[in-house]
């Protein structure tokens, strides 16, 4: 929608507005960047939906490349927006414009060549290759409740302490509740503290495409140097590990390299250790021998203060307190969910010119009520994500549990068993037993093969992003 003639947005957004009007600002950068972008710009174009492009994908301009690295600019407002929704379908278009794997990191808009370099571009003589640690995720900006402080708490006592006060620590919880913030924010902490200490942080996922690289090409030294020469190793997403047989075999003897040398290992998951099915029994007790400690939902008053110190951090005027206690109250999932409700209700108030009211927030975010909207207290069970699918895919639920093998009700399973996983808090096994008795592993391979299909196929992506707000009531 166009902003009325003559009125001032209510919230400071411009930025992203302009972008999205007038295409991407030109920076000055190399030929071969210039290539690189220009080929990228079409894959995502032709990958991407004509919407999702000019909103999201268009304000994205290039800042460096270097070695394996691919440094890209976005606005400040919604740059983790794009890393949690869009990174994977922009590294596609990465690996596909440059011809080889390249890791696309996203910084804020007006980050210059020093400050690329500070976000991964180029690693100092002397410290560890890393992931990226996320500016954002600090300890002081994490905001406190009942339901994370011991992990809090003992994410710091980590911090303070490498190896000695609990080693492995293993968070876990739901998604979007604070994992990876409490695992970013303790290597922020020993970098600044301990500056001797060696940190790395990496996913499962980049684990993984390590470890196959290393294989292919039969050298292990970089592996090796890469997550073994370090004090301490980060580790997000270790569910991820579950079934995949050379990728855990190589996890456990770095696991045990490094907790031999007397290095710390601070591991998160979506489930504890003794949920993590699929995964061998060797690794779980290792999980288990330091601090098992759960991350759960925010209460409203740490919520009220999550969107407090947004607000503050990306210095967007005009949303009183009265305004963001009522987005707290509407979106109790996660602290990911209130930050995409914020950015929708910012993004249209500075597009409509709308003054921020609470009334705007309940017709802008749905009247996702926790009074009245009985999804808003509990995860859509497994029937309920099955009947939804088959619905969408003119099937019936009893078709997503027989051994029908056709293209479209193959995918429609997938897809289902995919939404299952993410949705409804149930183990693989109890999954495939309630798809005709489908074994976990059928299970895992399924949402694999979604997890690849969302980035790859704008309609799959476009199918699970309905149906997952139909579940949830949610329609982001």
């Amino acid at each position: 929608m166009r902003r009325r003639t003559g009125e001032a947005p209510a919230v400071p957004l411009e930025p992203l507005i302009d972008r999205v009007r007038h295409a991407e600002v030109p920076l000055p950068v190399s030929e071969e960047l210039d290539r690189v972008w220009r080929r990228m710009r079409e894959e995502l174009r032709a990958s991407s939906s004509e919407t999702t492009y000019d909103t999201w994908l268009a304000p994205l301009a290039p800042l460096a490349q270097r070695d394996e690295r691919l440094i890209l600019t976005a606005p400040a407002q919604v740059r983790r927006w794009l890393e949690e929704r869009y990174l994977g379908l922009i590294s596609t278009a990465a690996h596909r414009a440059v011809g080889a794997p390249v890791t696309v990191e996203l910084v804020d808009e007006g980050k210059g060549p020093v400050d690329a370099a500070e976000h991964g571009a180029e690693t100092p003589d002397g410290a560890a290759p890393a992931g990226r640690l996320n500016p954002r995720y600090t300890f002081d900006g994490f905001v406190i409740s009942a339901g994370n402080r011991l992990a809090h708490a003992s994410a710091l006592a980590v911090a303070e302490q490498p190896a000695q006060a609990y080693n492995p620590l293993f968070l876990h919880g739901p998604p979007g509740l604070g994992k990876t913030h409490l695992l970013h924010a303790i290597g922020h902490y020993v970098r600044a503290y301990a500056v001797e200490l060696r940190v790395a942080y990496t996913t499962v996922e980049t684990f993984t495409s390590e470890f196959v690289a290393a294989a292919r090409q039969g050298d292990f030294a970089r592996f090796h140097a890469r997550f073994r020469d370090i004090d301490v190793l980060l580790v997000d997403d270790v569910e991820f590990l579950a079934h995949r047989a050379g990728t855990m075999e190589a996890f456990f003897h770095t696991f045990n390299a490094l907790y031999e040398a007397g290095g710390q290992l601070v591991l998160t998951s979506d489930r504890p250790p003794r949920d993590l099915g699929g995964l061998e029994e060797r690794l779980r007790e290792r999980f288990k021998c330091g601090l098992v400690a759960a991350v759960e939902a925010p209460d409203l008053t740490a919520r009220a203060t999550i969107l407090r110190k947004r607000v503050r951090l990306d210095e967007v005027g005009g949303l009183s307190d009265e305004v963001l206690g009522e987005v707290a109250r509407m979106v109790p999932e996660s602290v990911r969910s209130l930050e995409g409700a914020l950015i929708r209700l910012v993004a249209y108030t500075s597009l409509t010119g709308e003054p921020p009211t609470r009334e705007l927030a309940r017709r802008v975010l749905g009247g996702l009520d926790t009074a009245t909207d009985p999804r808003a207290r509990r995860p859509p069970s497994i029937e309920e994500v099955k009947d939804a699918t088959a619905e969408a895919f003119d099937l019936t639920a009893e078709l997503l549990e027989a051994k029908d093998r056709r293209a479209r009700v193959a995918f429609a399973r997938q897809v289902a068993m995919y939404l299952a996983r993410e949705l409804t808090g149930q183990s693989l096994p109890a999954i495939g037993a309630a798809f005709g008795g489908r074994r976990h592993p059928t299970v895992a391979h399924a949402c694999r093969r979604i997890d690849e299909a969302v980035i790859e196929r704008p309609e799959a992506r476009d199918a699970v992003d309905n149906l997952k707000a139909k579940l949830t009531g949610s329609s982001w």
